[in-house]
């Protein structure tokens, strides 16, 4: 018998945070998502149909925080996507760089070092986690 089964969708992603009122500050403040729940050891953020927690209890378990987890915002430019946020205080690895002949992207890392990239492409899935080459 054949298993059809297979996970078609993430509902969230959760982020380890040594400190939640520093990561929380970006988070809102500066990318502009809205606060589902907050506790004392964890927040939900909405983005889009994806759920972005932060969470203390996944950064006491984890001796490293930062460098397995890279999350994908879609923006319609990337360039202007970074003049705006980088004016707001959101520190970028590198300039925005052309990744195909129509595409560009630019990756930025959060207070407890969370990979983000932004990345114009229609077809590209509004959040994915993928492995950082080290």
């Amino acid at each position: 018998m054949q298993n059809d089964f297979r996970l078609s969708q993430i509902s969230a992603i959760m982020l380890g945070v040594r400190g939640l009122p520093k990561a929380l500050t970006l988070y809102t403040e500066k990318l502009g998502l809205n606060v589902i729940t907050q506790e004392p050891q964890l927040v939900l953020l909405q983005c889009g149909t994806v759920l972005l927690g932060l969470t203390r209890g996944h950064a006491e378990a984890a001796p490293h925080l930062a460098g397995a987890t890279e999350v994908v915002f879609p923006v319609e430019d990337v360039r202007t996507a970074h003049r705006v946020l980088t004016s707001q205080g959101v520190s970028f690895v590198a300039e925005p760089r052309q990744v195909t002949p129509k595409n560009w992207a630019a990756h930025f890392r959060d207070v407890d070092g969370h990979e983000f990239l932004e990345h114009a492409d229609a077809i590209f899935y509004s959040l994915q986690l993928s492995r950082l080459a080290a």
